[in-house]
């Protein structure tokens, strides 16, 4: 496994504030990359959000890949209110959480943009300030959750990597995988176009399970996985929501050389039950990377 990346949902009896574990699992690993999926920027002060990214960055030695995004279907109604945020004028929450992400890329430059105090309390470099502490190299591993072609269009012109997740919104009435294939495609046309220096990254995210013992079969062997399905995020906003894999081996290896979406992905995030426990998560993952990696070229 090259990563692991946690769901951030407020007011869910999960995880919540991303950086204390970020910096803890930084602190004791080496290699992995580690990130989310994904940071709904409706609830954030990009500022303060900086200032935090940067330190767990910096901890981990620049292995934070932090997946962000407008927001997520909630536990509550409008709980961005509650942390203090509101849309201004004419800006639905929706433009508000892409307008905190503008905010926050742009102070992971690291350009001063803060007029010194002329009597600090600590001695300053000339110019104006910026937030510290700076981790170089993180603007760069930002990325988009997109619900959509035209979010994954703007993330790309933003400069953001794409986090194209189980869901989106139904957009051609085509299975998940096509559309959301077609969704990459069009994220790497509108990068192309902007002319970015570096190569962009696009992950997608599946629930994918090997039935290779009773604990499988008994968990994920009954069915009910093998169709995409439709529903509605709000009153307009009708999305397809991707299927899920669950079969033997052999089986899974000839349904996923079919998914479209998977192949023109370079990233594959896999979504894990955590409710079910450490032990049997480890067991999933390597599963996975035994049984079915090899024979599709994963690594």
């Amino acid at each position: 496994m090259d990563g692991a990346y946690f769901r951030v949902h407020h007011f869910a009896r999960q995880l919540a504030s991303p950086f204390p574990l970020l910096a803890a699992v930084g602190a004791k690993t080496q290699k992995i990359e580690i990130g989310t999926a994904v940071i709904d920027m409706r609830y954030e002060n990009p500022h303060y959000m900086a200032e935090d990214a940067g330190s767990a960055d910096l901890i981990a030695g620049g292995r934070l890949q932090l997946g962000i995004s407008r927001g997520s279907p909630e536990q509550v109604i409008d709980g961005w209110r509650y942390f203090g945020y509101l849309p201004v004028e004419g800006e639905s929450d929706a433009d508000m959480g892409r307008r905190h992400a503008k905010e926050f890329i742009e102070l992971l430059r690291g350009n001063g943009f803060a007029q010194p105090n002329p009597r600090p309390m600590f001695p300053n470099p000339p110019g104006l300030l910026r937030l510290e502490p700076h981790s170089e190299g993180l603007r760069d591993r930002i990325w988009w959750g997109a619900g959509s072609n035209a979010t994954a269009i703007w993330a790309a012109k933003l400069r953001m990597n794409l986090q194209s997740s189980t869901l989106k919104d139904d957009e051609t009435g085509e299975p998940f995988h096509i559309q959301q294939a077609a969704q990459i495609r069009a994220f790497r046309a509108a990068w192309k176009e902007a002319g970015h220096a570096r190569a962009s990254r696009v992950s997608v995210s599946r629930s994918i399970f090997a039935l290779i013992d009773d604990r499988d079969r008994a968990y994920f062997g009954r069915g009910g996985m093998e169709e995409d399905k439709i529903g509605f995020l709000d009153e307009s906003t009708r999305a397809i929501f991707g299927r899920g894999y669950a079969a033997e081996p052999d089986v899974l290896i000839e349904q996923l050389k079919k998914d479209e979406a998977i192949a023109e992905a370079d990233t594959l995030l896999l979504t894990v039950p955590n409710q079910l426990g450490v032990a049997y998560n480890a067991h999933v993952m390597e599963a996975i990377l035994t049984t079915v990696a090899p024979a599709l070229s994963w690594r």
